[in-house]
């Protein structure tokens, strides 16, 4: 499925540290935090999105963009080949409960843990954990959509199969096929997963995150917010549903709020631990460029 945008992946602070006090130093740095808009930019983001979704595909587009979707992600894969797996290096210190035990005398001690990513790609996730972990009892799940992006997977020299199996699955599906039992993951990771699916089926996906996690255990997530810079370049004709999308590529993605996040996570049982919209500055030093990207993440825990 869909991945992190590229930006997001260059090595940075964690979210929050790098503030923006002082208008003239915007171009000291590539990137700041919690980046406030004022009410004419507000404005401006809801009238580009008011213009881009005015006319909206048919029915019968609609069903060839969401019945062909995995297809559609084949391509995407099949054209990126194995150049589309970046380390995430923001990942261990936005997720630190992804990150692997450092002492070595941590090795016997650690307890068994079992992670499971939905729509994981060609590895973006799943590589850094098996190539940083040394625990001898972790094990690691994966599947996407795409069949591609799984074959892409196993074959990179980091993958491990002893620890890690990976596999294709529909997450939208009402049950699950999947070699593990529910209640039994203590981590499952959605990274910029949840936007390419049909937001009739987003609250099936979560209840069935719900079912296969531990008690205790947490959903840690990641994905695109209202209002991106994503979101506004989109050009008319390309609008399946309000704040859902085709890009060119064919595949599909949507822009939430917090509010939207939240709601479907505590409908599925979920208790809120973290839910941050990561409101970032992004600048192109060299051509004098701004840009503004929105993005939530969230922590969610199952109830003991």
């Amino acid at each position: 499925m869909t991945d992190t945008p590229a930006a997001e992946n260059d090595k940075r602070p964690q979210f929050g540290t790098r503030l923006l006090t002082d208008d003239a130093d915007v171009f000291k740095h590539n990137a700041w935090d919690h980046v406030e808009w004022d009410a004419e930019q507000e404005l401006a983001a809801q009238a580009a999105v008011a213009k881009n979704s005015a006319n909206k595909m048919d029915d019968e587009q609609k069903d060839r963009f969401q019945t062909d979707a995995p297809k559609f992600w084949d391509s995407f894969y099949g054209i990126h080949d194995n150049r589309f797996f970046k380390d995430r290096h923001w990942l261990f210190t936005e997720f630190p409960e992804l990150a692997p035990l450092e002492a070595e005398t941590a090795k016997e001690t650690a307890p068994p843990r079992s992670i499971f990513e939905l729509g994981c790609g060609v590895g973006n996730t799943i590589l850094p954990l098996l190539q940083h972990s040394s625990e001898p009892q972790l094990k690691v799940f994966g599947c996407d959509f795409s069949a591609r992006a799984v074959d892409i997977l196993r074959s990179q020299p980091q993958f491990d199969k002893k620890r890690c199996e990976v596999f294709v699955m529909d997450a939208t599906l009402d049950q699950w096929q999947v070699p593990f039992e529910e209640n039994s993951q203590d981590i499952i990771v959605m990274i910029f997963v949840l936007s390419a699916i049909e937001p009739k089926k987003m609250q099936r996906v979560l209840d069935n995150c719900y079912r296969y996690l531990r008690p205790g255990g947490l959903l840690l997530f990641r994905d695109y917010g209202r209002y991106d810079l994503a979101q506004l370049r989109f050009k008319s004709g390309k609008c399946l549903d309000d704040n859902f999308y085709v890009r060119g590529d064919g595949t599909m993605v949507y822009f939430f709020t917090e509010d939207e996040l939240r709601g479907m996570l505590t409908q599925a049982g979920f208790k809120e631990e973290q839910l941050i919209v990561d409101r970032r500055l992004q600048v192109n030093r060299g051509r004098g460029l701004k840009m503004y990207r929105v993005w939530i993440q969230t922590k969610f825990r199952k109830p003991l």
